[in-house]
C-alpha cells in the first residue's frame, strides 16, 4: 500500500513539474486573457449604413487598399461628438491649431522607435519579476506587486502640491478645510 502512495506521489510531482515549463515565453503580470478559441468581441467593428448618392457619376475613383465610405472611422467620430471638427486633423491626427503645442513639446527632439525601447525594457523587468513559482502554477497576479516600487502615491503627492501653494481644483478638498 505505501509503494503506491509513493507512485502516486510521483506522478504527482512529474505533472507539476511539467505543468510549470507549459506556457508562453512572454511573462504574463496581469493574468487576464479569454480562455477558449472564440470570437474577439472588440474586433468585430459595425459599418456605417450604405448610401445612395443622387448622382452616380459623382463617386470617386475606387482606390485598391483605400479607405471605404462606410469604414468606421472612431477619432473622428470622437471629436465629432464632442463639437471639434474632424477635417480640420492633419495627416497625423493632429489638428493644425494644435501645431505650436505639438512643437514645443518635440523641441529637444523626439526619439524614434521610443515604443519598441520601452516595450523590450517593460518585458526584461516583466521576466524578471514573474512572481514565486506557486504564484506561477496558479496564475496569481503578481502585476501591482512588481510595479509597487514605481507607483506614485496620490495622497502624498496631492498633499506636497498643496503645502506648496499650488491650487488643486481638480482634487477632493482637504478635509483639514471643511471643519
Amino acid at each position: 500500500m505505501r509503494a503506491g502512495h509513493g507512485l502516486i506521489a510521483a506522478i504527482f510531482a512529474g505533472a507539476v513539474a511539467l505543468g510549470g515549463c507549459s506556457g508562453s515565453d512572454e511573462p504574463t503580470l496581469m493574468n487576464i486573457g479569454a480562455s477558449g478559441d472564440g470570437p474577439d468581441e472588440f474586433s468585430i467593428l459595425p459599418t456605417r449604413p450604405l448610401e445612395m448618392p443622387d448622382r452616380l457619376d459623382a463617386l470617386p475613383e475606387p482606390t485598391p487598399g483605400g479607405t471605404n465610405r462606410v469604414d468606421p472611422q472612431p477619432e473622428a467620430d470622437a471629436i465629432a461628438a464632442m463639437g471639434g471638427n474632424p477635417a480640420a486633423l492633419s495627416r497625423d491626427g493632429v489638428p493644425a491649431s494644435e501645431g505650436n503645442i505639438v512643437s514645443h513639446a518635440g523641441r529637444f527632439g523626439v526619439e524614434s522607435g521610443i515604443r519598441d525601447q520601452l516595450a523590450a525594457e517593460d518585458l526584461q523587468f516583466r521576466q524578471r519579476n514573474r512572481g514565486r513559482l506557486l504564484e506561477r502554477m496558479f496564475s496569481v497576479n503578481v502585476y501591482y506587486r512588481a510595479y509597487r516600487g514605481m507607483a506614485l502615491d496620490r495622497h502624498a503627492e496631492l498633499e506636497r502640491w498643496r503645502r506648496a501653494g499650488a491650487r488643486t481644483p481638480g482634487a477632493p478638498p482637504d478635509p483639514r478645510l471643511s471643519d
